[in-house]
């Protein structure tokens, strides 16, 4: 979620309807004047290459994935008429938003400093948000195009932020870190229960890790 359209709100937004069937963002199409050094751009950031289809001397679709993102950039040639460069506000959501930008710049990338709001459309200020509230600190980057890329760290969701009728993990780290802190908590299951070995941990941490994610009441 961007800037744009936090809520300070304490409880979760009500989308009006039913639901009743799932769109979700598959990609973005960046628009890109030179596909080879686009290619070569992404791939130096360390992106995951999901294909690169070549028709002719006109059509060329090639799709990149940041890592641990559920969603993926097209760009290439004849996919688009938009300006190349002209792509802007392209969120990229960090934990740690000093460890994003320092892995960038690693990667050769010029990355802005590290900036703040202290609220939807306040100025920006300099450095990372004193309390490192979530959603406020921010860092950028363009490609060889212009395209510009906006770090935003995100350390808690927003209510109702996450679906809590689905559970998913971006990443093998997401998902081993979920699982570490469900055994610890687990551990202290099985003492307030007389240090008994529980036969049933899958099924706790199951309903653990769910309820963590969806913001629920966790279970004792």
């Amino acid at each position: 979620m961007s800037s744009t359209t936090l809520t300070h709100s304490e409880k979760p937004i009500e989308t009006p309807g039913t639901r009743t069937l799932d769109m979700k963002l598959e990609a973005v199409v960046i628009p890109v004047s030179d596909a080879a050094r686009s290619k070569q751009f992404y791939e130096g950031l360390g992106w995951r290459l999901d294909g690169d289809f070549v028709v002719g001397d006109t059509f060329r679709a090639m799709q990149f994935t940041p890592p641990g993102s559920p969603a993926s950039i097209h760009f290439g040639t004849g996919i688009t008429q938009a300006a190349p460069g002209s792509a802007s506000g392209l969120f990229l959501i960090v934990s740690d938003i000093d460890a994003a930008r320092a892995e960038l710049i690693g990667h050769g990338v010029e990355v802005s400093e590290v900036f703040h709001r202290a609220g939807p459309g306040k100025p920006a200020l300099s450095g990372r948000h004193p309390e490192r509230q979530s959603y406020s600190s921010y860092a950028t980057f363009k490609d060889p195009d212009g395209n510009e890329w906006l770090l935003q760290e995100v350390t808690t969701r927003l209510p109702g932020r996450v679906d809590s009728n689905t559970t998913g993990y971006a990443s093998v780290a997401d998902l081993a870190a979920a699982m570490w802190r469900a055994g610890l908590a687990h551990g202290e299951h099985e003492k307030r229960s007389g240090g008994q070995r529980d036969e049933n941990w899958p099924d706790w941490y199951a309903e653990y890790m769910v309820a963590e994610q969806a913001g629920k009441p966790l279970p004792l």
